[in-house]
């Protein structure tokens, strides 16, 4: 049995925004909810390279947790209904992307090295989480939802964009639902 303290969330989609739906996943066959703390959200962002270490601003104590999973069901609602070929509405996210407050910035760390980046301002969660807002919009009006899809396992709910060559993935992951149907697959086989 797993010990669910010690788990962190599965990054195995293969797009950042899929990887943020499956912060809520099935764990022993039971659902269960990755974030339960600001502290969970902001290592998941460290850990998929939103933010630097050290870089979340300090909210209001529990804030940064309900905007990250209201924003991930927003996203999550919508992704469904664009996979199911129907029309939803996108005013949810589009309130966190009209507050979103950035603009682009000259950097010049040496000579010949321009770069443009985008600063934010990070003063409210839904600010701080606008980047991932701005993905979710750019996921959900440029991806191949062929190529988008939920792990074949009954038990499983990851998502994930099947960028393999030949575009067969079945299963969040190998390791975890491929294996396990291999192995009920064999065990099928013997008993029959």
């Amino acid at each position: 049995m797993t010990t669910h303290a010690a788990l962190e969330p599965y990054v195995l989609a293969d797009h950042p925004v899929l990887d943020m739906l499956n912060t809520r996943a099935n764990v022993d066959g039971e659902p269960f909810e990755f974030w339960q703390a600001d502290a969970d959200v902001a290592r998941w962002l460290v850990r998929l390279g939103w933010v630097d270490e050290g870089a979340t601003p300090a909210f209001e104590e529990g804030a940064l947790l309900a905007t990250a999973k209201t924003l991930r069901e927003v996203i999550r609602a919508l992704l469904e209904a664009r996979k199911a070929g129907e029309q939803a509405d996108p005013a949810a996210l589009n309130g966190f992307l009209r507050k979103a407050v950035s603009h682009p910035q000259l950097s010049w760390p040496a000579p010949g090295e321009l770069q443009l980046v985008r600063e934010r301002k990070l003063q409210t969660p839904e600010q701080f989480l606008s980047p991932i807002a701005e993905a979710a919009a750019t996921l959900l009006v440029d991806a191949d939802f062929n190529l988008i899809r939920t792990c074949e396992h009954p038990e499983c709910v990851l998502w994930f964009y099947d960028r393999t060559k030949a575009h067969k993935r079945r299963w969040c992951s190998m390791a975890l639902c491929g294996n396990r149907h291999k192995v009920a697959e064999f065990r099928k086989r013997k008993q029959g």
